[in-house]
């Protein structure tokens, strides 16, 4: 029997040295002989590009430039790993390396949303592959479900709790009775939570995941800037309270559903049932439930987020691209999941269009025939009253809460009902509205 020739070393470039990029080189150190035989081969660090070190990670033995496309315009890299974040020197990296003939590993979720379909087609005409695991969901490994393991469905819907900052806010809204502002603070002192926390409490960072997993899930280009977004800065614990007291949980969702009319994507805040498991996915953890018409619906849990978490979905992608280094590009797993000729002209509804249930919460005087009013203005917009909930006024308040959940209605129809509601002379402010999702 003839001994095989051993294959030489897979040869990455990582560019980055933030959270990510320290947390990759620690764990491809430490992994090293588990990584080499899942890959049948090493994994070498040819070069890292990094323009400061990262106190955690020691690099003392590696090749590190201050000039990040230096690694991209290696030679010796056959892999690049871009890890620096960001969509403009991001693009223009990656777009140098694969010009230069290299496979790409990002984590980097807006690079893709926003610039995928054109990195996707360049990588295509060059023959290499681009990999993108840890964009969405840190650790859990939904991007190869969507891709691999459940190519032989058609998915109905997704919805998923994609931010974990978020998520860590309602949590301690929930369960401390903590203002938003005391929620975000409290995110913002234990690093959950960026100084500018605009893009995960409004909505823009899980807007970007969302439509990753979309194009996978529904074989469409990426359509960032089709996704109807909402934050959660306006969620009061009032409206969490009620929320309890009616049987569900107020969690920011990230939903993605296939109609014959076209796809919704969507994120807001949204009503869900105590009892569904993604209800009980507390402080910054993730999760996404994808319903497929074969299996039915698959709950993903885990990390969304952290050093080594990503690290891990990072070198998952490393060792994926290794395996088929030396293949024809027409035997790998395409980076869109089907060959971009294959990808539908999928129509994207506004959110006028969709069809979903609401929680209506109105302040309103405490006289007779409010309420007959409000059914009657629902009624003539084809919504029905589901359930109410009316307390007793406090000591000397003339305004009282009214809390109603409605049956399914088109978004334009609630938006004229609440705009009729809003102009009642017993009504005062705003009516706040959520939405309002079975996932069943």
């Amino acid at each position: 029997m003839v001994a095989e020739k051993p294959q030489r070393a897979v040869r990455i470039g990582v560019c980055g040295l933030g959270t990510v990029g320290g947390g990759t080189i620690n764990v491809l150190a430490r992994n090293a002989e588990e990584v080499a035989a899942r890959c049948g081969r090493p994994v070498a660090i040819e070069q890292v590009g990094a323009r400061r070190d990262n106190p955690d990670c020691d690099t003392s033995r590696l090749n590190v430039t201050r000039e990040i496309f230096d690694v991209a315009n290696n030679p010796d890299v056959d892999i690049l790993v871009e890890l620096i974040g960001g969509t403009t020197v991001a693009r223009e990296l990656v777009l140098t390396a694969i010009e230069n003939g290299k496979h790409v590993v990002t984590a980097n979720k807006a690079l893709i949303a926003e610039h995928g379909n054109e990195l996707f087609e360049l990588a295509a005409s060059k023959g290499v592959t681009i990999a993108y695991e840890a964009a969405v969901a840190g650790g859990i490994p939904i991007i190869k479900s969507l891709r691999e393991g459940l190519v032989g469905n058609r998915i109905q819907w997704l919805a998923g709790i994609i931010n974990g900052t978020g998520n860590y806010i309602l949590t301690e809204m929930r369960d401390k009775g903590r203002s938003f502002a005391e929620a975000l603070s409290q995110a913002q002192a234990l690093g959950y939570a960026e100084a500018d926390p605009t893009f995960d409490v409004e909505g823009i960072d899980a807007a970007h995941k969302l439509v990753i997993m979309a194009s996978l899930a529904f074989t469409m280009p990426l359509a960032f800037d089709k996704v109807y977004t909402e934050g959660i800065s306006r969620i009061s614990s009032e409206d969490i309270r009620y929320a309890d007291e009616l049987g569900y949980r107020i969690k920011h969702l990230g939903i993605a559903r296939r109609t014959d009319q076209g796809v919704e994507l969507r994120v807001h805040p949204t009503l869900i049932p105590q009892r569904r498991l993604i209800a009980n996915v507390n402080g910054v953890m993730n999760a996404v439930l994808v319903n497929g018409d074969a299996v039915g619906p698959t709950l993903y849990y885990g990390a969304g987020a952290g050093a080594e978490a990503t690290a891990s979905a990072v070198i998952a992608d490393i060792v994926d691209v290794a395996r088929t280094l030396d293949a024809r590009p027409d035997q790998r797993v395409p980076a869109a999941g089907v060959a971009l000729t294959e990808q539908g002209d999928t129509q994207v509804l506004s959110e006028e269009e969709v069809v979903t249930s609401y929680y209506l919460r109105i302040s309103a005087h405490d006289k007779p025939g409010v309420m007959s009013k409000v059914a009657t203005i629902c009624s003539d917009q084809g919504i029905s009253i589901e359930a109410l909930i009316q307390h007793e006024p406090s000591e000397g308040e003339e305004l009282v809460p009214v809390v109603i959940l409605t049956s399914r209605a088109r978004e334009a129809c609630l938006r004229e009902a609440v705009a009729q509601i809003e102009a009642l002379d017993t009504v005062e402010g705003d009516v706040v509205r959520i939405r309002v999702e079975s996932l069943g």
